[in-house]
């Protein structure tokens, strides 16, 4: 297979986790092997994971990717929040490909066009393609599926401007009408409460996390209504939960929970982070 020529360069390289190759595969690597996870029985359907910078969130992000590694599906799709500033509310990349220390990562750009004609069709807003972003939520976990997954694989990248339950569950329903049979894994790129002291976070935090082992994608939106938890990605991860259910999930597992504090030491203002599985068994 040629090389893509349209490629997103690596924005966070030598910042968010190294830019030399070899270091980052260690770095990876040793996320992975530290993560202590239980045997998990059933199809992975997707997974839940951080998007902090990797010395933050690398530990936690691990035991996301450390249950998929070996897996070899063909199409991994990163849903996540858009925090850079856009008009649009669900965005892709432009390119054919994202580009990372360890090699590049092809981008399914028919696959992202059937559902952009598809969410037109059902009422929901199109995907309108971005260059050159400095978005991290999609970038930061392409290291760990480079590292994790077995074979090649390409992504399918939605970034969540507008991340309203409406949005998120037609999103939802045009991901799991174009999945169904197909060898895909969903991960949903969030993190949790920002900048509450480390208990309170871990009480806001705590909420979230019930509702993703509940399956309940409405939970999430009401946690925050409700000012009992929070997360900046909210609609990925509704979305996915929503998604997920419909492709044949019924359990969902909380594999690993910490905050920035664990890193920093300073525990007055933290950032959440949250790993967890789900699964049809």
């Amino acid at each position: 297979m040629s090389a893509p020529t349209d490629v997103r360069p690596a924005a966070l390289a030598g910042r968010w986790y190294p830019a030399d190759p070899e270091a980052l595969a260690r770095s990876v690597d040793g996320y992975l092997a530290d993560a202590r996870t239980p045997e998990v029985p059933g199809r992975i359907i997707g997974v839940v994971t951080p998007h902090a910078g990797h010395q933050y969130s690398g530990p936690v992000a691990g035991y996301a990717f450390r249950v998929l590694q070996g897996a070899a599906p063909d199409l991994v799709v990163i849903l996540s929040p858009m925090h850079q500033p856009a008009r649009a509310p669900l965005l892709t990349t432009s390119h054919q490909a994202y580009r990372t220390p360890l090699g590049e990562v092809a981008v399914d750009r028919e696959m992202l066009d059937k559902i952009s004609r598809k969410l037109q069709g059902a009422g929901a807003p199109q995907l309108t393609e971005v260059g050159r972003d400095q978005e991290h939520s999609v970038e930061i976990v392409l290291p760990f599926l480079q590292q994790a997954l077995e074979g090649e694989f390409r992504i399918l990248p939605i970034m969540l401007r507008q991340q309203s339950p409406q949005v998120a569950r037609k999103l939802a329903d045009v991901l799991a009408e174009q999945l169904a049979g197909k060898q895909a894994v969903l991960v949903a790129s969030t993190d949790l409460s920002h900048f509450y002291s480390a208990q309170q976070a871990e009480q806001l935090d705590q909420r979230v996390i019930q509702e993703i082992t509940a399956l309940n994608p409405e939970g999430i939106y009401q946690a925050e209504e409700q000012d009992k938890g929070y997360a900046c990605g909210k609609g990925a991860l509704a979305a996915v939960l929503w998604a997920a259910q419909k492709l044949g999930a019924n359990h969902a597992e909380h594999l690993q929970y910490s905050h920035s504090g664990e890193v920093t030491g300073d525990h007055s203002r933290v950032v959440g982070y949250e790993a967890a599985v789900l699964t049809k068994r």
